[in-house]
């Protein structure tokens, strides 16, 4: 055989395999997912749509592995956006509560009555206010795909119903790892106290802690009112949007195909459970109630009661969240 013969053959020989090797890391690309809550819950399913959109879309090539209640930050949910950032998370459908303490902006949703119903979301999370709060997080290495909803977050309690600012005096209340919520509380008269949900059930059941304010879904799923929570306010003090979002390394590493996948996957299940959540609102509260728990409803003017309440919080915060997002969420809600 002739040298150069040898050379070509030798050439197409390293090409193939080049080709095969492709191919191969293309099929076994794997993702993790981090996700707070299980599927036994609305924003776990969102995780689990959005892994099987993507698989099916890119008909097996990538593939996404939720990994839920925390599990890749030891439990401590609040160290998922820095995890995700640094690269030991892929991707993951996130809070932005627990996303705050390193996205400052994302305190918007949390500053208390901002948010009077699902409109004032829609307007907040699709305006304006929303691309500042995406462009924010993308200047901090994580690529914001799309929103998801945790639902509006409501009080619970054991010792009475509250329908107004004074009820919840000297109550104790667990509350999430925010500072934000403990002002908040504290500017209600409360005694906010912060502690996981791992301790909270327990402090819960013995009294140690008079309540505690989630969604509606994890109200109803995690059967809060069989640990003493026999009344319930249904406030709408603040919203809870879930983002789903991948490590900018993980992106870049990506096609411009992929990348599509990913995103249109992304909003598509997001789409598909904030629709599921809301429409699952009232099927949840009827659930609720005949479980025996005690169900009150503001009426406009305890509404306002609770602003007014709270009024010295926004004035505190809007400076850390940005006045101008926090003035743009304001005119999106006013024009809604």
């Amino acid at each position: 055989m002739h040298a150069t013969s040898r050379l070509t053959k030798f050439a197409a020989v390293l090409a193939g395999a080049a080709l095969l090797g492709a191919s191969l890391s293309a099929q076994a690309r794997e993702l993790s997912i981090s996700t707070v809550l299980s599927d036994a819950f609305p924003w776990g399913q969102a995780a689990e749509k959005w892994a099987e959109l993507v698989e099916e879309r890119s008909e097996g090539r990538i593939t996404m592995r939720v990994y839920p209640n925390a599990q890749l930050v030891a439990g401590d949910q609040t160290r998922e956006f820095s995890a995700m950032r640094s690269g030991l998370i892929d991707a993951a459908v996130g809070s932005t509560i627990n996303w705050s303490p390193q996205v400052p902006e994302l305190n918007l949703f949390s500053l208390p009555f901002l948010l009077p119903d699902e409109a004032a979301v829609d307007a907040v999370t699709g305006g304006e206010a929303g691309e500042t709060i995406f462009a924010a997080i993308e200047s901090r290495d994580v690529i914001p795909l799309a929103w998801g909803e945790n639902g509006f977050r409501q009080l619970s309690n054991s010792r009475g119903p509250v329908t107004e600012p004074g009820d919840l005096e000297g109550l104790k209340i667990r509350v999430v790892g925010s500072p934000l919520f403990q002002d908040t509380f504290t500017a209600l008269g409360a005694d906010p106290t912060q502690m996981s949900w791992t301790d909270a059930q327990p402090a819960l059941t013995t009294g140690a802690v008079d309540g505690q304010e989630n969604p509606l879904s994890v109200f109803d799923v995690a059967r809060i009112d069989q640990v003493g929570q026999e009344h319930l306010t249904l406030w709408n003090y603040m919203n809870d949007p879930l983002i789903f979002a991948v490590n900018r390394q993980v992106w870049l590493s990506l096609d411009e195909a992929d990348r599509e996948i990913l995103r249109e996957a992304a909003l598509d299940a997001g789409q598909w459970e904030i629709a599921m959540t809301r429409e699952q609102e009232t099927e949840r509260l009827a659930a609720i109630q005949e479980r025996g728990v005690n169900v009150a409803e503001l009426s406009d003017d305890q509404y306002q009661a609770f602003v007014e309440a709270t009024a010295e919080v926004h004035d505190k915060w809007a400076p850390r969240i940005g006045e101008a997002l926090v003035e743009a969420a304001r005119e999106a809600i006013e024009a809604r």
